[in-house]
Formats: C-alpha cells, structure tokens, sequence
C-alpha cells in the first residue's frame, strides 16, 4: 500500500446519502482500497428518509498513528 490514495482521491472522504445498500457498498469500497473508518457513522433524518454519512481516511496521513 503507497502513502497517497489511488487515483488522485483524497486522503480524507465524507461519505453520504440514503442508508441503503448502495451507501454499504460505498463504504465497503472505500475499505477495501484501503481507507479506514475516520469515527461513527452518523444518520438524520430528511423527512422522507434516513441520510447517513461516514468519513474515511487513507492511513498514514498527517496526524495518523
């Protein structure tokens, strides 16, 4: 694994929308190119629908142990 993302990505992604399977996917696929968790998932609700976000990191940026 490099120190920088692939494909020019940020090291930092805040990941969002309806909590569904396509949002779990998302995520998963942040994981599995080697982002971690960056804290809990948080969720509100629009109204209509649950909204859920979920920050990623890439590890070995500032401030990463």
């Amino acid at each position: 694994m490099t120190n920088q993302p692939p494909q020019g990505m940020p090291r930092y992604r805040l990941l969002t929308g309806p909590d569904d399977d396509k949002f779990c996917h998302r995520v998963s696929e942040a994981l599995d190119l080697g982002y971690r968790l960056h804290g809990s998932a948080s969720v509100t609700y629009d109204g209509e629908k649950v909204i859920a976000a979920q920050a990623v990191v890439w590890p070995g940026g500032p401030g990463e142990r």
